[in-house]
C-alpha cells in the first residue's frame, strides 16, 4: 500500500486535457464468470459458440442478487482462461474472438421518447437488472436495487467529483458526452419522481462547469443543477459529497435514501441513458492509463473485456525496463495492486496507474496522530492495527467501528513511519464479518 500511495506526487502526467482515444476493436475480449460481489457464476455458452453484442452469455450470482453477463463484441467463444480481475484475484474469463462485425443482439433496440415517458419505476428496475447496470465508479453495486427503494427520493445526486488523483475517465466523459449525462439524469428524475438533480464536480474544473451549464440550455426548465464542491480527497466519498453538495449530514450506517437522497456515479448515469434509450448493457467505458512508468499516458474509450496489456502496448509500453513497476488497477488510493499486467478491464475499471517502484522501509509507530487527523471517518487506525496484530476480534467488532472505514488510504498516505495501515484496516474488516 505504501509503495502505491506515496508515489502519487511522482506522477507527472495529468490527462484531464487529453481527448479520448477510441480503442474499441480488440482482437479478443475476456468476460469474467465471477467477480468481487458475485462469488458464483455459470456460462450459457461453450467453446465454438457464436455470440452477438449484448447477448446474455452467462449469469453471476451474488448473496442477494444476480447479474447477467453480456458479450461486448460479436464473434466466437474460443476458450475459458484465467486472468487477473480488478479485485486483484485470478479469475476465470470467457475468451471471445472478435469478428469485427459489431452484430447486435436482437434485444438491443431503440425506445421512442413516447415509450420512455410511459415507463414506471418497476420498468426501470427490470431494464437495469436485465442490462446488468452497476456502479461504474468502482463500487459495482447493482443499480436495479437502488430503483427498488421504497423511500421517497427528493434529490438525485450525481457524483462527478472523481476525487482520486490523476484519473480523468469521468472528466473526459463529461466533456465529450454531456447530453448523455443530462438525459440520464432526467430518466432517473422520472423514475423516482424526485424534485431535482444535483451534479457535483470539483470547484477547480471550470471546463466541466462550462460544458454542463451550456448543455443544460438545451433542456430549458429541467431541474438539473451543477454544484461545485471541494477540491480535496476524499470529496468523492458519497457521505462527504452529500454534506458539501447538498448540506445534508448522513449519519454513519444510514443509507442516503433514508434522507431522501439517491446517489449515482456520472458514468453510471450515462449507462442508465444507454440502458433506457437502447436497452443496451455497458459494453464500452472510459478508462485512463497514466503514471511515470508508462511512456504515453492516454485517455481511452475501450471495449469492456479488453486486455490491459494491449492498452499498455498502445501507450508505447513501459519506461525504463530496468526498473520494477507498480501496477494499480483503479485509483492510486483505493485501487488493487497487480503482480503482473495480465489483467482485464471490466466495466467498473476506471484506470490503471503504472509507477516506477520506489521501495520504502516501514518504521515503528511514533504516535504522531497523523492517521487519526486525516481519517474522514474519525477512526483510530493504530488501535485497529494493534487489534489485528493481537487477533482481538472482539475489540474490532465492538469498539473500533471498523465498518465505518471506507479504505480510502489516507492513514497509509499520511503515516510518517510508512506503515501499511490501510491493509490492517482491510484485514480488520474481514475479521469483523
Amino acid at each position: 500500500m505504501i509503495a502505491k500511495t506515496r508515489q502519487i506526487a511522482n506522477i507527472r502526467h495529468l490527462t484531464n486535457s487529453l481527448p479520448t482515444v477510441r480503442y474499441v476493436d480488440p482482437e479478443y475480449v475476456y468476460l469474467a464468470i465471477t467477480n468481487a460481489r458475485c462469488s458464483q457464476g455459470e456460462s450459457y455458452v461453450k467453446v465454438g459458440d457464436k455470440v452477438k453484442m449484448g447477448q446474455v452469455i452467462g449469469l453471476r450470482k451474488g448473496p442477494f442478487f444476480e447479474q447477467p453477463i453480456h458479450s461486448t463484441v460479436s464473434g466466437e467463444v474460443v476458450d475459458i482462461v484465467k486472468k487477473f480481475h480488478r479485485s486483484g484475484k485470478l479469475t476465470e474469463f470467457l475468451q471471445i474472438k472478435n469478428d469485427h462485425q459489431n452484430t447486435f443482439d436482437e434485444s438491443i433496440k431503440e425506445r421512442s421518447d413516447e415509450e420512455i415517458a410511459k415507463l414506471t419505476r418497476e420498468d426501470f428496475v427490470e431494464i437495469t437488472k436485465n442490462c446488468s447496470l452497476v456502479g461504474l465508479g468502482g463500487s459495482s453495486f447493482p443499480t436495479y436495487i437502488k430503483f427498488q427503494t421504497t423511500d421517497p427520493i427528493d434529490t438525485i445526486c450525481i457524483n462527478g467529483v472523481e476525487c482520486e488523483p490523476y484519473i480523468s475517465a469521468d472528466h473526459r466523459l463529461i466533456m465529450e458526452h454531456p447530453r448523455r449525462i443530462i438525459q440520464g439524469c432526467l430518466y432517473a428524475l422520472q423514475a423516482f419522481k424526485a424534485k431535482r438533480v444535483v451534479i457535483c464536480i470539483k470547484k477547480k474544473y471550470q471546463d466541466l462547469f462550462d460544458t454542463l451549464t451550456a448543455e443544460l440550455t438545451r433542456f430549458e426548465g429541467a431541474p438539473v443543477f451543477v454544484k461545485r464542491v471541494g477540491n480535496y480527497y476524499p470529496q468523492g466519498w458519497e457521505i462527504e459529497m452529500i454534506k458539501t453538495g447538498l448540506g445534508i449530514k448522513v449519519p454513519a450506517g444510514v443509507l442516503p435514501a433514508k434522507l431522501g437522497v439517491m446517489v449515482f456515479n456520472v458514468s453510471t448515469i450515462a449507462g442508465l441513458w444507454r440502458a433506457i434509450k437502447w436497452n443496451e448493457p455497458v459494453m464500452k467505458r472510459n478508462f485512463t492509463c497514466t503514471g511515470d512508468g508508462i511512456k504515453t499516458p492516454t485517455n481511452f474509450r475501450i471495449r469492456v473485456g479488453t486486455s490491459l496489456k494491449e492498452i499498455i502496448d498502445y501507450c508505447g509500453g513501459y519506461t525504463d525496463d530496468s526498473e520494477n513497476k507498480v501496477l494499480i488497477l483503479g485509483g492510486p488510493m483505493m485501487g488493487a495492486n497487480l503482480v503482473r499486467d495480465d489483467a482485464v478491464i471490466t466495466k467498473t475499471c476506471t484506470s490503471c496507474i503504472i509507477l516506477n517502484e520506489k521501495k520504502e522501509v516501514e518504521e515503528p509507530c511514533v504516535r504522531c496522530g497523523s492517521c487519526v487527523y486525516s481519517c474522514p471517518a474519525g477512526l483510530q487506525p493504530v488501535q485497529i492495527m494493534n487489534a489485528v496484530k493481537n487477533n482481538d476480534k472482539e475489540t474490532i467488532k465492538t469498539k473500533l467501528n471498523i465498518k465505518a472505514c471506507i479504505l480510502c488510504g489516507m492513514c497509509s498516505y499520511t503515516c510518517t513511519s510508512k506503515i501499511h495501515l490501510t491493509d490492517y484496516c482491510r484485514k480488520a474488516k474481514k475479521m469483523a464479518q
